[in-house]
């Protein structure tokens, strides 16, 4: 299959971006089905914005820490998402120790 140089619309900035046909090949063998929708700045300027590090090979999310109480024993800890109304919240004692009495069970 053969790939030629395309030109695309940023749905951010509105300004024309090539897509190579280096790019396209890569598409086409990772079994990508859409192409681009933002140029390189605005990619990155997303990226940037969202928490993420756009260099070194990875996107990477910010860690998010909320500190709550356990439902289980009631100790104050800290738990690496942001808890939902209603749904029980373990320290990490109490969630290993539901998780391996589940395990045996």
């Amino acid at each position: 299959m053969e790939f030629q140089d395309r030109n695309l619309k940023c749905v951010d900035c509105g300004n024309d971006f090539v897509f190579t046909a280096g790019e396209q090949l890569f598409f086409h063998d990772k079994q990508f089905k859409n192409e681009p929708k933002r140029c390189k700045n605005c990619k990155s300027q997303r990226a940037a914005n969202m928490g993420h590090r756009s260099s070194g090979g990875g996107n990477f999310h910010q860690k998010v820490e909320t500190r709550t109480t356990c439902s289980g024993c009631g100790k104050e800890t800290t738990v690496p998402f942001k808890p939902t109304q209603g749904r029980p919240v373990l320290c990490r004692e109490c969630f290993q120790g539901k998780r391996s009495s589940a395990a045996t069970a």
